[in-house]
C-alpha cells in the first residue's frame, strides 16, 4: 500500500493547521464585530437630515478656474444648508464640523450631507495642476470626523509642492472599524462605480495631468474594485488589509501598483486570507506588502495606522514622490520599515 513520505505528511499537516487557525481567527473577528455593531452604530450617526444637493454639470466639461469657483460656491451653500439642518436636528457635532467645512477658503467639488455624507475636496489649484493625487480613505471616515482626513490631504499637497493638487475623495459610506462591514467587500462594491466615474471624469478633464490613486486601509479594497482600466499612473496601497486579489496583476490595471506598511501599523496583525461562508466572504486575500503579491514596495517608516500622512514622516514624503512621478524614494534610516517585497 502506497504512503506519503513523512516530510510531505508533516507539510500537509502544517498547512492544514495554519488554514484552520486563519479561519478561526476570521470567524472570531466576525463574531466580535457583530457584537459591537450596536455600539459602533450609536457612535456613527448616519441619519442626520440634510438637504438634497444641487445638480452639478459633469466635471469633464468644467475644469476652468471660473467654472470651478462657481462649483465651489454652490457646494459651500449646500454645506451651510446642511449645517443649519443638523443644528435644527440637535446634532451639534455634525453642525460644528460642517461650519468648519463651509469656510470660504475651502474648495469642494461635490457635497452631499445625507447618509453620513459624501464629499470631494480640492487642495491646490486643480485647474492648473499637472500632478493630481486622489486620496481614498478607510473606515470610520465621515463628516463628523472629517478634520483628520482633510488635514492629511493638506499635508500631502504641501509635500507635493507647486503644480500639484490633491483631491480628498470621501465618496462612499465607510464601514466602522469594529463592524462586520469592515471584514467584507460589500461597501467597496457599492463605492467602486462612483470612484471609477469620478476618476474617469477627472482624467478626461485634465488630460495633461498625471493622476495617482492613493488608497488607505479599507480604501484599498475600494480602489481594487475600481482599478480595472482606470486611467491612473499609480495605484498606491498603504495600511492595507488586502485587496481581494492574491496578486497585483489580478487588479487588471496598467498603473504601477505600490504597497507600503509602517512598522507601527496594527494592520500587520490581521489574518490575511479569505474565508468563504455560506452567504459572504470574509477577508481580503494576500498581504499587499508580501513578495508573493507582486507590488512595488515603498518605505513607510515607523507609521502607525493613522499616521501615514503625518508631516515630516518618511511615508508622507514617499507618497508625495510617487504621486509626483519620482522614482527616487526615501529610506527609513532608523530601520523601522516593513515589507517583504523588492524595494523601490
Amino acid at each position: 500500500m502506497a504512503s506519503w513520505p513523512r516530510g510531505n505528511r508533516a507539510q500537509r499537516s502544517h498547512r492544514t493547521h495554519r488554514t484552520h487557525r486563519t479561519h478561526r481567527t476570521l470567524l472570531a473577528a466576525l463574531v466580535t464585530a457583530s457584537v459591537a455593531v450596536p455600539v459602533s452604530g450609536a457612535a456613527r450617526p448616519a441619519a442626520v437630515p440634510a438637504p438634497v444637493p444641487a445638480a452639478l454639470a459633469p466635471l469633464r466639461d468644467h475644469l476652468t478656474p471660473a467654472a470651478l469657483d462657481t462649483r465651489y460656491a454652490v457646494n459651500r451653500a449646500g454645506i451651510r444648508a446642511a449645517e443649519r439642518m443638523a443644528a435644527g436636528h440637535g446634532d451639534h457635532v455634525r453642525a460644528a464640523a460642517l461650519r468648519v467645512m463651509a469656510d470660504p477658503a475651502r474648495r469642494f467639488l461635490s457635497f452631499d450631507g445625507r447618509d453620513g455624507g459624501r464629499t470631494a475636496e480640492v487642495f491646490g489649484d486643480l485647474a492648473r495642476a499637472r500632478r493630481i493625487a486622489v486620496l481614498v480613505p478607510g473606515s470610520d471616515t465621515g463628516l463628523d470626523h472629517y478634520a483628520r482626513f482633510g488635514a492629511g490631504a493638506a499635508a500631502l499637497r504641501r509635500e507635493m509642492g507647486a503644480g500639484a493638487a490633491v483631491v480628498a475623495w470621501l465618496g462612499y459610506r465607510t464601514p466602522a472599524t469594529v463592524s462586520p462591514a469592515v471584514l467584507t467587500a460589500g461597501r467597496a462594491d457599492e463605492a467602486a462605480p462612483d470612484l471609477r466615474s469620478f476618476v474617469g471624469e477627472l482624467a478626461a478633464a485634465a488630460p495633461a495631468a498625471r493622476v495617482s490613486l492613493l488608497c488607505h486601509s479599507y480604501g484599498s479594497v475600494v480602489c481594487a474594485r475600481a482599478a480595472p482600466g482606470l486611467p491612473v499612473a499609480d495605484l498606491v496601497l498603504y495600511g492595507s488589509p488586502g485587496t481581494g486579489a492574491d496578486h497585483a496583476t489580478a487588479l487588471r490595471t496598467g498603473a504601477t501598483v505600490w504597497a507600503g506598511r509602517g512598522s507601527a501599523d496594527r494592520i500587520a496583525g490581521v489574518p490575511y486570507g479569505r474565508l468563504r461562508l455560506p452567504f459572504v466572504t470574509v477577508g481580503f486575500g494576500r498581504d499587499p506588502v508580501s513578495e508573493a503579491f507582486g507590488a512595488r514596495i515603498f518605505d513607510a517608516g515607523g507609521s502607525a495606522h493613522s499616521g501615514y500622512l503625518r508631516p515630516g514622516s518618511v511615508s508622507l514624503r514617499n507618497l508625495a514622490r510617487i504621486a509626483g512621478g519620482e522614482t527616487r524614494l526615501d529610506r527609513d534610516l532608523a530601520g523601522t520599515s516593513t515589507g517583504e517585497g523588492p524595494r523601490a
